[in-house]
């Protein structure tokens, strides 16, 4: 049976792992295999020791991906607190670094430091993806063409990776910038057919790049997994509402994608400099909207986001929640945004990794 455009999403996210008395990250790989106990095969183990990933069920509402990652970001967390420490909902960590950590056992990570290197030990960041169901590849490619000018809106929405091994970045998303450095990662050019799409995944293996398409990390990509498209262009979000908000605004903008409509005219130079803009300012400046061509408000182009999804949304029942959530985002700030209030305010890492994890759990 053919699963219509939308019908059903899926959530994953990566959370670092830190003592619950100095809050630095913490080696702790147990804690993935008894988050496994308690929420089963909902967890993994993640590239490196101080990470652990969950991934929802598959799933049909936005209640449900409230209930979903509610529920599993507890069950992580009474795991990693078993063994002192807490799940961080942050894109990085504040102040710990790299050098500290250890590759995770496994012949996938193993492999990735062969292939990466450096690259792969350094590898100490945290996304969310969403999973939005397509029959096929051919919509599946028909769609990642089309989403291409909206997916810094999402990216802006999302930023929680101010600092870097104790400094201030100046970047909201400082976890896209460090993932920047992989030839896997980023924006996609226009592919333009599905066969067009398997050209390019069959020149990247050639190449040595990859093993195959589920080590393409784009921004948004066709899942191996699952009859899915996957959007990736997020950094974790504490904040369970930005997590909903985020959720459907990926979904909806899928659904509106798959219908018939031409592929947006947008050069790739421009592209990447809209999806810097939105690394670099959050929702606190001007980001590029790539239709007018002008610098603009965050939350202007966000409205006028909205204004493109509002038909699907209100088909679909989820206008009033996510206008709603998207003005409460807005009013609220970027994680980002917070933890710098909390470092000027305090001065200490150590009070902006605490508060995440208020921000997460509000104890």
């Amino acid at each position: 049976m053919t699963v219509p455009v939308g019908a059903t999403i899926g959530v994953e996210e990566e959370y670092h792992l830190v003592s619950v008395e100095t809050l630095a990250l913490t080696d702790a790989p147990q804690v993935t295999q008894r988050a496994v106990e308690l929420i089963g095969d909902c967890a993994q183990g993640e590239i490196s020791t101080a990470q652990v990933e969950i991934a929802t069920p598959v799933i049909s509402t936005l209640a449900d991906v409230r209930r979903e990652v509610t529920r599993l970001r507890a069950g992580a967390d009474q795991a990693a607190q078993e063994s002192g420490c807490r799940i961080l909902v942050a894109g990085t960590h504040p102040f710990s670094s790299w050098r500290d950590q250890r590759l995770t056992a496994g012949v996938r990570y193993v492999a990735l430091l062969e292939r990466w290197g450096l690259l792969a030990l350094q590898q100490m960041i945290a996304g969310c993806h969403v999973h939005v169901a397509v029959p096929s590849l051919d919509v599946a490619v028909h769609v990642l063409d089309r989403l291409r000018p909206d997916l810094p809106a999402l990216l802006a929405l999302s930023g929680s990776s101010p600092f870097w091994e104790g400094t201030d970045t100046s970047y909201a998303s400082y976890r896209t910038q460090w993932f920047g450095r992989w030839p896997v990662t980023g924006a996609t050019e226009v592919f333009g057919s599905t066969q067009r799409y398997d050209e390019v995944v069959a020149d990247m293996v050639t190449s040595g790049l990859v093993d195959d398409a589920s080590h393409l990390y784009w921004d948004a990509r066709p899942a191996t997994r699952f009859p899915t498209v996957e959007i990736r262009v997020a950094d974790v979000m504490p904040v369970i509402d930005d997590v909903v908000l985020h959720a459907g605004l990926a979904r909806s903008m899928v659904r509106v994608a798959a219908a018939d409509t031409p592929v947006p005219e947008v050069r790739p130079e421009a592209l990447r400099a809209a999806r810097w803009r939105a690394a670099r300012h959050g929702l606190e400046g001007e980001l590029l909207d790539l239709r007018s061509h002008t610098l603009v408000p965050a939350a202007t182009l966000v409205h006028d986001l909205l204004d493109r999804l509002r038909d699907d949304l209100e088909g679909a029942g989820e206008w009033d929640e996510i206008t709603s959530l998207a003005e409460q985002a807005l009013m609220r700030g970027t994680s980002a945004a917070r933890q710098r209030q909390v470092m000027e305010r305090t001065g200490d890492l150590v009070e902006v990794t605490r508060s995440v994890v208020l921000d997460t759990f509000g104890d």
